[in-house]
């Protein structure tokens, strides 16, 4: 996809829509959207990784509304793979150091990042670059290497997935933010919020061989983060999820921040130029009753930096 073609249909999906305009300030002029109180979605664009977050997360009240003093937090973001961050294969690493520092600067007790990674994790934390940017942070980093950090949970509303192993600190921690890149993927077409939770438990080849849609949405059932923020900084449209080189890439510097996964993959597939219902885990999420998709019927804060 050409990227003056990709910008067009980028335009046409969540920026827009019925009657949707922006003052110069980059603020909602029309009901639509979020003016006041707490926004179910909020979408910010042009900006670097850290200023989108800012303004991200001061739509929703900062983020002392989820992290409270003393409280243990882990951030999940894409590390699967061993390349570069212009490849767009993981989430960003400035992304990752400023939501670390957002934590911290609340007062969280420990701030572990960790991913169950497709490559050696060593090598995808380092390349990634978000090792370094969580030690900036002032995070820690936690494997995910080995069956021995997972635990058996129960999927009580799955349809095909009714337990997996899910790694103990998330099962042990106050806060959970869920970091997932924006991206093309072979199997699922699509990578975002959901699919980002297959970094969380170990016994992921089950799902890819029993209906990959259907188990991402039924652990969407069981799985909830506090906080879901979608890097579209850099997005990987084709060759997903490991790409093949920067060619792969389109910088559309935004991001998506809502504390309901469909409604996070629902927007981020707009952003994408796809319709919701045509990524087949976001429509049954939606359908099991996981989360809305339904966007033009929630309070959406749209900010223009």
């Amino acid at each position: 996809m050409q990227r003056r073609h990709f910008l067009k249909v980028f335009g046409a999906g969540v920026w827009a829509g019925a009657g949707v305009a922006l003052g110069r300030d980059g603020q909602p002029l029309y009901a639509g959207d979020a003016a006041a109180g707490s926004p179910d979605l909020v979408a910010v664009k042009n900006g670097e990784p850290e200023a989108l977050f800012d303004q991200g997360i001061e739509a929703f009240g900062g983020i002392g509304r989820f992290v409270k003093k003393g409280q243990t937090v882990v951030i999940k973001p894409n590390i699967g793979w061993n390349v570069s961050p212009e490849r767009a294969a993981n989430t960003n690493p400035r992304l990752v150091r400023r939501i670390v520092e957002h934590c911290v600067q609340a007062g969280a007790k420990a701030v572990y990042v960790f991913d169950h990674t497709c490559d050696s994790w060593r090598d995808s934390y380092r390349a990634s670059g978000i090792a370094q940017a969580v030690k900036e942070g002032g995070g820690k980093l936690a494997p995910g290497n080995s069956e021995s950090y997972f635990q058996a949970v129960a999927v009580a509303n799955g349809r095909r997935l009714r337990e997996a192993k899910e790694h103990e600190l998330i099962l042990q921690s106050d806060v959970f933010i869920n970091v997932p890149v924006l991206k093309s993927h072979g199997g699922a077409r699509l990578s975002v919020a959901m699919k980002n939770l297959m970094g969380i438990v170990w016994d992921r080849g089950e799902w890819h061989a029993n209906d990959l849609h259907q188990c991402i949405a039924d652990f969407a059932t069981y799985r909830k983060p506090d906080l879901n923020v979608v890097d579209a900084w850099n997005v990987m449209v084709r060759h997903g999820p490991r790409g093949v080189s920067t060619a792969d890439v389109v910088n559309m510097q935004s991001q998506l921040l809502s504390t309901d996964l469909v409604t996070a993959d629902a927007a981020a597939a707009r952003l994408f130029g796809l319709e919701p219902d045509a990524i087949g885990y976001i429509r049954i999420a939606g359908e099991m009753g996981a989360g809305r998709k339904d966007l033009e019927n929630l309070a959406i804060r749209r900010i223009v930096l």
